[in-house]
This record gives structure tokens, C-alpha cells and sequence, in this order.
């Protein structure tokens, strides 16, 4: 029995605490203090391995001022084929496992990313904590118990949510609906039936998935209740009680039947990108906010909210962190030869992007690592709980991938090879992600030599292109039902138009295109585009497009 499950059976709620939310009450000093403890020791793994002396170029740093002059930003290009093949021999530990996330379309299916068994140990304190910040009321507070029932509807492993449910099992000694070991060779749609089924029989406490997901099964017991027939549960009385209560405080609201009307969760934690615009639509259907954590595969969680569900507090003892000021960013973006400058969490400033770096600790694989996302310190300190460390909220995807509802990330190079297998003349294209009621990709074509075709028949041919290219795009569709590719005809000579406007401006010959990812609300408009009142898009930001137009 893990050391956190046996403090909460024994009920030694302090300690338990102390152990896996003690980070709290760390001085930023304090926290920095840690950081830089923990990176002098990777280093010492690092210089004594194979990847580790490749990734550093052959850098042999002594302190943490010489790793960030003499060792390379990366990014999972630099890890490959080792990785992606798997060499165990050339890490600086031995893994215990191997998680894997979307890689690039066209370039490899999965990027493989190796866990050590101390970052595994330290991983179950940083995920504890999670869950007691998303069940709690007040500082010290444990709302939960062993045995605590979650519904099971996260991705399987190898994905990195199945690595994390099979760690609060072993960790919190949760109970899953349907047990992990039958779930592991369901299907999504079976394991929320299933899960469905045994969580009105037995109830559920919780849970956890990406806010996608919480939204797209809310709509499906929603939608799934209607068809439940009351004479299939007569030899299940607590789950025919529970619906028949269900039923009738939809009823008396009078609206469908949402998963409030069953459950009364003690907490729920969402990760992912969309979360903040889905937070309302959540807790609409199903009684509460969700916790909102940031992380990834190659970094598992680098911050997370407390139990006052606002900013996002960083972790010290998972990764070394480093931020790339949003200007030294926009640099990069013309000019890929120049080497942008890192600051510390020290030295971050209240109201700044900044794109993320990270090296991991306790033997991981990343170095100066680059996952592609912009952050905003949103304040120095969250003042209301007293916690003096920097508070993030997540900005945007800093390079040129658009990620859908968590499941995918889609290149310019996978969509336009989708447009030009369909087979369909066209003059040129653009898309970006735009959040509304559900994220969607929205392409913007321009068709060519008369051709003629409807906006749907669009969008199904060049949709169907793209399940064929990129199994995670797929996926959205067979696991969430999630169809998300939406396409807007432009005018004939839309294109050509746009390039003589910006001649006639005096624009660089570089900026005479509009980019082929995430075009400003500006830019579509000049395209003739329609653009919808106020869309929350993936890249708000003027200075970002044209960066990208530059390249």
C-alpha cells in the first residue's frame, strides 16, 4: 500500500497534506531553491548518457548559469530516432514505462516519451495533489476517502491520462467504473456505456478527462437517458431509484436530463486547452467547476489551480522551468536562426507571455525542451490563499499546430495535403482554430476553374482526407463523435485580391500571402471573408500572424 493511501485510511489528514500540497507554502526564493537543486542533479545523469551528451552538444555545464548559455533549446526532432525507437540504453534512467501523445502529422504518428521510476513516485504526490485541490474547500481540507469511485473515460495507455488513472489507483486506491483492467480493451463509447450503467448502480465521487470529453458525455447521457428503459433496471432498484430521482428534477427544471440530476461530485479536474471556454458548459452539466491543470506528456503537470479554481500555481519538483519573453519569441518566428533568451519564474513579470521551456528532473529524457505553447503570468502571487508563487493561465499553441479538443495536433503540411487528396481544384486556402460552443477547424477555400461545390460537401470530402492521414483526427470522431472541420467558400479571386492590397500597401514581398495558419479576423475580412461577432481563436494576436507570415 502507497504511503499516501495508508495516511488516508489512517486519517492523518496533516501529513497527508503537508506531503503532497506542502509546496504551497514555499517563498518563491524557496521554490527556486528547489528548481535549482533538482536540475544540478539531472545534470549529472545527463553528461553521464548517450541522448544526454547529444542533445547538449557534447556541453559538460557545472552550474545552472552554464547549462542555459552552453546547452540548445530542443525540441522532439532532436530526440528522434531515439525515442521514437525506444533505446532504453541511451537514457539518463532506466524507464518504467513509455507514455506516448499525438506527434506531427505526416512526420510520425506518436511521440514516445520515456518515465523513470523516481519521476513516477514523484508523479503520484504531484497528481494527489491535484485531486485534493479539486475536492477541497479551504487550505487542509481532505474531502475524499479510499475507494472513492471515478467514471473511467479517459484515453487508454499508453496515452499519458491512462498512465495517470492507473497511478491514482495504486496512489489513492480510487475505484473506476469500469474497472481499469476491462475498460483497457473497450472502445470509448463502451466504456461510458458500461460506466454509465455501473455509475447509477453505485454511484460516482468524480472525474477526470479533458474538457472536450467532459462536454461531449454530458451530451451523450443527456441524449443516451431518453432511450433508457425503466423495465431493463427493475432488478437494479438503486439504479432505477437514482434515475426516476434524476428524471424528475429534470423534469421539474424543464430540460433534459444531465448528469447533476444523478451525481453529486465531490470534485472534478479537467487538462487541456479548450478548458476555460468550456469551464460554464461544465459545470452546467454536471454541478461544479472543473479543476484546471496545465501540463503534457514529456512534462506530466506543470501547474495546476488550487481550490479556489483562478490562476494556476506552478510545481517545483517535476521539471526546471524557463519562459521565452513573447517578443524574443516573435524574433525566432522570422528569423530561426536566432537564439531566443530564457528568463526564471523569478523573473517572469504579471501580465507577460511567455513561451514555455522545460527540462525534466529525476532522470527524464527533455531538455530546454520546446512543447510549442504560449502561457500568461496572469499575477506574481495569488494573494487570496497566500501562495507567493507566480500564477499562469494557458495563452495559445506558439507555433504552427492547431490541437483539437486535446486529441490532435494538425501541421500545415497534413491539411494541405487533405485539400489536394480530395482531388478538387482549388486557388488557395487558409484555416485556423476557433472556439465557440465546441472547438472546430474552420477552412477558408478558395475554388478554382469553375469548379462547383457546397460548403458541406467540402467539408465531408476534405474531413474523410483527413481521418485517412492522421489516426488522432480520426479518433475525434469514432471516441467523442466530434466532427470538427467546418469549411467557408471564399469568392472567385479572393486570393489574388488580398496580394494586391498588400502590394499597394508597401507590404514586404514576404507578407503579400496570407498565412496558411491561424489568419487574423483582419485578414479574413480582406479575403471577403464573413467573419462571426468576437470568435475565440487559437492565435489573437496581430504581431503573431504576421511572425508567421514572415517565415
Amino acid at each position: 500500500m502507497s504511503k499516501i493511501r495508508e495516511l488516508l485510511r489512517q486519517g492523518r489528514k496533516e501529513e497527508l497534506w503537508q506531503m503532497c500540497c506542502g509546496f504551497l507554502d514555499l517563498s518563491l526564493e524557496q521554490f527556486m531553491a528547489i528548481q535549482r537543486r533538482l536540475l544540478l542533479e539531472q545534470l549529472e545523469l545527463l553528461k553521464d548518457c548517450e541522448l544526454g551528451r547529444k542533445v547538449m552538444r557534447g556541453a559538460m555545464p557545472e552550474t545552472v548559469e552554464e547549462f542555459r548559455e552552453q546547452v540548445p533549446l530542443t525540441t522532439y526532432a532532436d530526440y528522434c530516432p531515439e525515442l521514437l525507437e525506444k533505446r532504453e540504453a541511451v537514457l539518463p534512467a532506466k524507464p518504467v514505462l513509455w507514455q506516448h501523445t499525438s506527434g506531427r502529422s505526416g512526420e510520425y504518428p506518436f511521440k514516445w516519451v520515456p518515465v523513470s521510476h523516481r519521476f513516477w513516485e514523484e508523479m503520484g504526490l504531484v497528481l494527489s495533489a491535484v485531486v485534493i485541490f479539486a475536492t477541497c474547500r479551504r487550505r487542509g481540507d481532505i474531502a475524499f476517502g479510499d475507494g472513492s469511485k471515478l467514471l473511467c473515460a479517459m484515453a487508454p495507455t499508453p496515452y499519458t491520462l491512462g498512465f495517470f488513472a492507473q497511478k491514482l489507483d495504486e496512489e489513492l486506491g480510487f475505484k473506476f467504473l469500469p474497472p481499469l483492467s476491462e475498460s483497457e480493451g473497450m472502445s470509448f463509447e463502451e466504456r461510458i456505456r458500461e460506466g454509465f450503467k455501473l455509475a447509477l448502480a453505485e454511484g460516482i465521487d468524480g472525474f477526470y478527462g479533458l474538457p472536450g470529453v467532459l462536454v461531449a458525455i454530458g451530451e451523450q447521457f443527456k441524449q443516451g437517458s431518453d432511450n433508457v428503459k425503466l423495465s431493463a433496471l427493475l432488478s437494479q432498484p438503486k439504479a432505477l431509484l437514482r434515475l426516476i430521482k434524476g428524471l424528475i428534477k429534470s423534469k421539474l427544471a424543464r430540460r433534459p436530463l444531465l448528469p447533476k440530476d444523478l451525481w453529486s461530485l465531490r470534485g472534478m479536474a479537467a487538462a487541456g486547452t479548450d478548458g476555460v471556454v468550456y469551464r460554464q458548459k461544465i459545470e452546467d452539466m454536471w454541478g461544479r467547476h472543473p479543476l484546471d491543470g496545465y501540463g503534457g506528456t514529456e512534462a506530466i503537470v506543470i501547474a495546476t489551480q488550487t481550490w479556489d479554481c483562478d490562476g494556476m500555481t506552478f510545481i517545483p519538483n517535476l521539471n526546471f522551468l524557463e519562459f521565452i519573453p513573447e517578443a524574443d519569441h516573435f524574433k525566432w518566428q522570422l528569423d530561426h536562426s536566432y537564439q531566443p533568451k530564457t528568463v526564471l519564474l523569478d523573473e517572469v513579470k504579471a501580465g507577460e507571455n511567455y513561451e514555455i521551456v522545460f527540462t525534466n528532473f529525476h532522470g527524464g529524457a527533455m531538455v530546454r525542451y520546446r512543447v510549442g505553447d504560449m502561457v500568461k503570468i496572469t499575477s506574481l502571487r495569488n494573494d487570496k490563499l497566500d501562495i507567493d508563487i507566480p500564477q499562469m493561465a494557458f495563452e495559445r499553441r506558439a507555433d504552427d499546430l492547431i490541437d483539437i479538443a486535446g486529441f490532435t495536433r494538425l501541421t500545415e503540411k497534413v491539411i494541405w495535403q487533405a485539400i489536394e487528396n480530395t482531388g478538387i481544384p482549388y486557388a488557395d486556402w487558409t484555416v485556423r482554430k476557433e472556439i465557440g460552443e465546441i472547438s472546430k477547424l474552420h477552412l477558408y477555400l478558395e475554388l478554382k476553374d469553375n469548379y462547383v461545390a457546397s460548403e458541406r460537401g467540402m467539408a465531408a470530402a476534405v474531413h474523410e482526407q483527413l481521418k485517412k492521414l492522421d489516426s488522432d483526427y480520426a479518433s475525434l470522431e469514432s471516441m467523442i463523435g466530434l466532427k470538427p472541420l467546418e469549411v467557408t467558400l471564399l469568392a472567385s479571386g479572393a486570393f489574388k485580391a488580398y496580394m494586391a492590397q498588400r502590394q499597394a500597401e508597401g507590404a514586404d514581398l514576404a507578407h503579400w500571402k496570407p498565412p496558411h495558419i491561424n489568419p487574423s479576423d483582419k485578414i479574413l475580412s480582406s479575403l471577403g471573408a464573413k467573419v462571426e461577432a468576437a470568435p475565440r481563436v487559437e492565435v489573437a494576436a496581430e504581431t503573431k500572424t504576421k511572425a508567421v507570415a514572415g517565415r
